[in-house]
């Protein structure tokens, strides 16, 4: 009876509290219905380049919700809201509409970054809008607008099928999450940790007083390998036109510059997208929203005489004596094809092929290899793949085999094509980004690292998360006798008085490179007229890959310029810029005058001698019974895991 009692004496005392010493309290708790949860988005890990200069932060944005259940009666609350913003009544109902299945007690968004004006009125009118409330969440900023737009990307709200993924495993509706570029490769260190907060509403959903809070975490920071002031000298200079520019360290495969012309701007779509923004972006005929560098498929044009060099070198076809007369064209069957210089380049040996790009000499080049051996040298250099950037949807481009024709047309390859694919011309495809790390590998005698767009990631508080590192990608398999004769080939390019790229020349440093202009539309059966008239969009795509300083490379650039007619004129001009600016920062040692410079070089200033060139012919890595796929039943299966069978 006495712990019976004693229970019920407890319960009774109790009661007397809740009911009678804090009856007041909780009376108003009870009428105004209000302990509710706030959710707090992190703020996202800021964006710098190389240098630690900032490229992305985030300011605050005054987001604009109604709540259902105290927006009463909620028409004549929408139509006094829509009085501060630009929407229609009609269109904030629909809004709420769209929303329907939402919690009552949840607020639905009405408007994202109204400002502080409208902020302003809103405050002062807050006792008429029932059920309206203002949040202040970081927004994405986007410092220099349209700049490095393709490599950092942007953010937008997350859609219903990402939110079922699984992928977003701490994403809510309403959410912005990394969509393209660098923001959605590395969101998941970008975004942070959700916070909340238990507050204490009246009647009208004001928030009366915080009563418990924990704060958000915020995102890493992430440091890119790009040059942000580079970057700038590269948009700057395609001034507008169409086309990219690519430029990274051949000795550790980190991007400078990833250029993609025209740009957009990303805070466009931090802040919402209209419809009518997104078409016009959608439908611009110089596809801004395409990253050029990377998804961006051209012919290679004569930029792919490297390859078809180290082919014919490597098996034998050709070597530093062999040489073709150019008399202009060269007639294969019944049919005429021309080099790009009128009159013709005479007597042509590898080294002068290559400086000034004859065409007749590597139409008997390739003749003499066929498309299979052309097509593994290719492959095997990296082209028609993904070089494996940490960037969304990059483009494998195509390196044509006669399996592949058969396959994909049902039409036999037929040899007068393979002169065409010769000099990069025909179905070859590729990407700037994959001329650049050719460049590079070329540079590095032979060995391509993987292209690499993030230097290191820190958390908040300066702590060093994660350091990325070089990566070999593949070494090209070329002896060192063809990568000398090659590259003694590509410096004359530049400083031989015919070489094609002769305005691509700095003072006091040595350039390798390579022009190419790869041809929109082909010349019509039976027109032997020397000047086609086209339309400005059917205009040569402008080519040019080079490497700087030819000796100790720093940097290797790969330049498109659509419809810009000749590399010459068009992309060399643009490269030596980027070359320039990046070595006059970085380098000015190599600016010096050295009389000693080009000794450094195999003989650049004179023919080299065959039998003084090292003969080093990695047998190891090149065997003698090299086998080409020539039917699609032949064993594809090759050298160095490339697998011609899924091209």
């Amino acid at each position: 009876m006495f712990c019976i009692m004693a229970a019920f004496a407890v319960l009774v005392a109790r009661l007397f509290y809740l009911q009678i010493i804090e009856r007041q309290e909780y009376n108003r708790l009870s009428e105004n219905n209000c302990i509710r949860l706030q959710s707090i988005d992190p703020p996202r890990g800021m964006i710098f380049d190389r240098y630690g200069k900032l490229l992305v932060e985030n300011r605050p944005s005054f987001d604009l919700s109604i709540i259902l259940k105290d927006a009463k009666p909620l028409d004549q609350t929408l139509y006094r809201v829509s009085d501060f913003l630009e929407s229609t009544p009609q269109e904030l109902i629909t809004k709420v509409k769209r929303k329907n299945g939402f919690q009552s007690y949840k607020p639905i968004p009405l408007h994202q970054d109204i400002g502080r004006d409208v902020l302003a009125m809103i405050e002062v009118n807050k006792f008429d809008l029932p059920g309206i409330e203002v949040n202040v969440r970081p927004l994405r900023h986007y410092i220099q607008r349209g700049v490095s737009a393709h490599i950092i990307g942007y953010l937008s709200e997350i859609d219903p099928k990402e939110l079922k993924s699984g992928a977003y495993t701490d994403a809510r509706p309403g959410d912005f999450i990394g969509k393209f570029g660098a923001e959605k490769t590395f969101d998941g260190f970008l975004r942070g940790k959700r916070g909340g907060r238990q507050v204490e509403v009246n009647a009208t959903g004001q928030v009366v007083r915080v009563l418990n809070t924990v704060e958000a975490q915020p995102g890493n920071n992430i440091y890119l390998t790009i040059d942000q002031q580079l970057q700038e000298k590269a948009e700057t200079l395609l001034g507008g036109l169409a086309g990219a520019v690519v430029a990274i360290k051949p000795s550790t495969g980190e991007v400078l510059v990833l250029t993609s012309s025209p740009s957009f701007d990303q805070n466009a779509f931090a802040s919402g997208l209209s419809l009518k923004q997104w078409r016009t972006l959608q439908f611009n005929p110089f596809r801004p929203m395409e990253n050029k560098a990377i998804q961006g498929e051209y012919a290679p044009a004569s930029t792919y005489k490297i390859i078809t060099a180290i082919a014919g070198l490597e098996e034998g076809v050709i070597d530093t004596s062999t040489t073709f007369y150019c008399p202009g064209f060269y007639e294969y069957g019944d049919r005429v094809f021309r080099c790009w210089k009128k009159g013709g380049h005479g007597t042509v040996d590898v080294f002068r092929a290559l400086a000034e790009s004859c065409d007749v000499f590597f139409y008997q080049v390739g003749q003499k290899l066929g498309v299979d051996r052309l097509a593994w040298h290719a492959k095997a250099s990296g082209l028609g793949a993904a070089t494996g950037i940490d960037l969304d949807h990059e483009a494998h481009g195509l390196i044509p085999t006669a399996a592949w024709k058969k396959q994909r047309t049902g039409v036999p390859w037929q040899r007068g094509e393979t002169l065409s694919v010769a000099i990069g011309q025909g179905y070859n495809l590729v990407t700037p980004l994959q001329m650049a790390v050719l460049a590079a590998a070329v540079a590095n005698d032979g060995v391509a690292y993987k292209p690499l767009i993030l230097k290191s990631i820190e958390s908040a508080d300066g702590k060093i998360v994660f350091r990325n590192e070089k990566q070999v990608l593949r070494k090209l398999p070329t002896s060192r006798r063809t990568m000398d004769i090659v590259k003694r080939g590509l410096w004359e390019v530049v400083h031989s008085e015919r070489g094609t790229a002769r305005i691509a020349r700095v003072h006091g440093i040595n350039i390798s490179g390579k022009t190419g202009t790869a041809q929109v539309i082909g010349r019509r059966k039976g027109d032997t007229s020397r000047k086609i008239e086209r339309a400005p969009h059917q205009e040569a795509h402008a080519w040019f890959v080079a490497y700087a300083p030819s000796e100790d490379s720093k940097i290797a650039v790969s330049v498109v310029v659509e419809n810009g007619e000749h590399g010459s004129s068009a992309a060399a001009p643009i490269a030596r810029e980027i070359i320039k600016t990046y070595l006059q920062r970085e380098k000015p040692r190599i600016l010096t005058e050295d009389a000693n410079a080009t000794d450094r070089l195999i003989s650049l200033n004179s023919k080299p001698n065959p039998d003084k060139l090292e003969k080093t012919n990695n047998k190891s890595q090149i065997p003698n019974n090299k086998q080409y796929p020539m039917t699609k039943n032949t064993n594809s299966k090759q050298r160095f895991g490339i697998d011609l069978s899924n091209h």
